[in-house]
């Protein structure tokens, strides 16, 4: 086998970044990869698992933050209905009259409903 020497400088610049051991490993799976890539007549098809690999683990890692912020949210949420409740004697036909116009307020602005809007409508403002 031949190459250039500009192309082994690559092979020895890059192989550890791809965790090889051996500079022949690298190069082993560059022939195989590009391989693929003739096989598929374009480089779309052979990179759609990789690329779709890296946005599955993209969204878990996003999903699981996601996951922990509610959580969160849900705990402080707990504590502050547990506060209210503790300090206020609310009957349950109020309650679920509450929770129906509470639904209807919330999609009406797409969940997006302040303290201060809260306060307001509670004041009949």
């Amino acid at each position: 086998m031949w190459m250039k020497h500009s192309t082994f400088e690559k092979v020895e610049e890059n192989y550890r970044e791809d965790n090889c051991q051996k500079k022949s490993e690298f190069i082993e799976n560059a022939v195989n990869f590009y391989c693929g890539y003739l096989k598929m007549n374009s480089s779309e098809p052979f990179l759609s698992p990789v690329l779709r690999e890296t946005m599955k683990k993209l969204i878990k890692a996003s999903d699981d933050r996601i996951c922990k912020l509610i959580f969160k949210i849900a705990v402080e949420l707990a504590i502050t209905m547990n506060v209210v409740a503790a300090n206020n004697g609310v009957d349950k036909e109020v309650l679920n009259s509450l929770r129906g116009e509470c639904i209807k307020e919330v999609k009406k602005t797409n969940g997006i409903f302040t303290f201060d809007e809260a306060d307001n409508w509670q004041k009949g403002l």
